[in-house]
């Protein structure tokens, strides 16, 4: 019986591609909130989101895991290290040792520590190939939480979101379908009863013609990569100016979702 929870990470924490009635994102993390929300007594359950969007490990480390060892919440979910992998030059062996000396001061004082391993990339532009490299930190991780005992939330493994319909415009960011499907499997992680099948098959689509695929490349291309890049030419995060959202009610976030729904 979980009675306190905090979420730290970056965009895919935060809930980019997942807008709440307000613009403000909901996310996977807020989803599964209410999941375990809805298995305590009312008013007994708290839940904080420290995550930014852009942020990179030691940012995270620095800027959120402090809170959210103040807090000394029955469980933190701990998604960090992607945005360095991203990055050009980076070695995913470096990164998990920085990954992996947070569990440990994460694990001292925190009852659960719930980590997240990479996507798997094979059909997204560009980061598909990164697959590899994804796919050494991912080893890293899963041994990590093996040593200190911490559950995955194995999202490579979790096929169903690798349909483009879980997937935002932007291609780096899930979709409100996508969110909640990683948000019913952290339930089953923890072993909830959830509401729903987060392996369900997506209704079968019509196929594409190659003009309109090559379309949406454009159109994507034009309207996200470009832009990407010149953020980190100039050494732009999406993050700057950002601020976390912080202590939220589980009810509120029901009221979000429902209104958008």
């Amino acid at each position: 019986m979980i009675g306190s929870y905090v979420a730290v990470g970056d965009s895919f924490t935060e809930g980019v591609g997942d807008p709440g009635p307000d613009g403000a994102f909901v996310g996977w993390a807020d989803r599964f909130a209410v999941l375990l929300a809805d298995r305590r007594p009312e008013g007994s359950f708290t839940y904080t989101n420290l995550a930014v969007r852009g942020k990179l490990l030691d940012q995270i480390v620095e800027d959120q895991l402090r809170d959210a060892k103040e807090l000394a919440p029955d469980l933190v979910s701990f998604c960090a290290g992607g945005n360095d992998i991203i990055r050009p030059g980076t070695d995913p062996d470096e990164v998990a040792e920085r990954f992996e000396r947070a569990v440990a001061d994460l694990t001292s004082v925190v009852g659960t520590v719930l980590v997240t391993t990479g996507f798997d990339t094979r059909t997204v532009p560009v980061l598909k190939h990164l697959r590899g490299k994804i796919a050494t930190y991912n080893g890293h991780v899963r041994a990590i939480a093996d040593r200190y005992g911490c559950p995955v939330l194995d999202l490579w493994s979790l096929k169903t979101i690798q349909d483009r319909r879980a997937w935002d415009g932007d291609r780096l960011h899930l979709s409100p379908e996508g969110h909640t499907r990683v948000a019913l499997r952290a339930g089953q992680v923890l072993g909830l009863e959830v509401p729903a099948d987060p392996d369900q098959p997506w209704p079968p689509l019509p196929p594409r013609g190659t003009l309109e695929v090559r379309r949406d490349d454009i159109h994507w291309a034009r309207e996200y990569l470009v832009p990407w890049i010149g953020r980190r030419l100039r050494g732009e995060s999406s993050g700057d100016h950002v601020a976390a959202k912080g202590s939220l009610s589980p009810d509120d976030i029901k009221m979000r979702i429902e209104s958008v729904a």
